[in-house]
């Protein structure tokens, strides 16, 4: 997985709201243009298959589907600083039987003070902020308090 130095934005939807977020790419498709788009595993075979052709605009990166691992995945590569934004438009009406994962995922990308939207407005807001444009590079956090403790 090649990720260069290009704004790496993923995008996760749950299955209710997998609709919202393709409209959500195409209303933002010039904003997305040039960024590395990387998707749980539905969501990324239907942001495939809706913009094929496009390919030389969005480059995109699929994961393994949610439940089966990909949330999991993709805190790993939030954690290695390999995530700029994460858009997940989550379901807040339906159980999902992998809510442990995405309460995770949540907590990852807050914990590594990733910009997170998980409703359209706020992705909204997050796509057409000026800082997205820029060489924006958000604040680290710290552990080493953490990380140096006395066991």
């Amino acid at each position: 997985m090649d990720m260069d130095n290009s704004i790496n934005i993923a995008l996760v939807a749950h299955d209710n709201k997998k609709k919202d977020l393709v409209e959500w790419f195409k209303w933002n498709r010039e904003a997305l243009k040039g960024k590395v788009i990387v998707c749980t595993g539905t969501t990324g075979k239907i942001i495939e298959k809706e913009f094929s052709g496009d390919e030389e605009f969005y480059r995109v990166i699929k994961l393994k589907s949610g439940p089966l691992g990909g949330d999991q995945q993709l805190g790993a590569m939030i954690s290695e600083g390999k995530i700029d934004v994460l858009i997940f438009f989550w379901d807040p009406m339906q159980p999902q039987p992998h809510d442990v994962d995405v309460k995770a995922l949540l907590r990852i990308s807050v914990l590594y003070n990733v910009p997170t939207a998980c409703n359209r407005s706020t992705a909204d807001y997050i796509i057409s902020s000026p800082l997205l444009k820029e060489n924006y590079v958000p604040q680290k956090s710290e552990f080493h308090d953490y990380t140096e403790r006395e066991i």
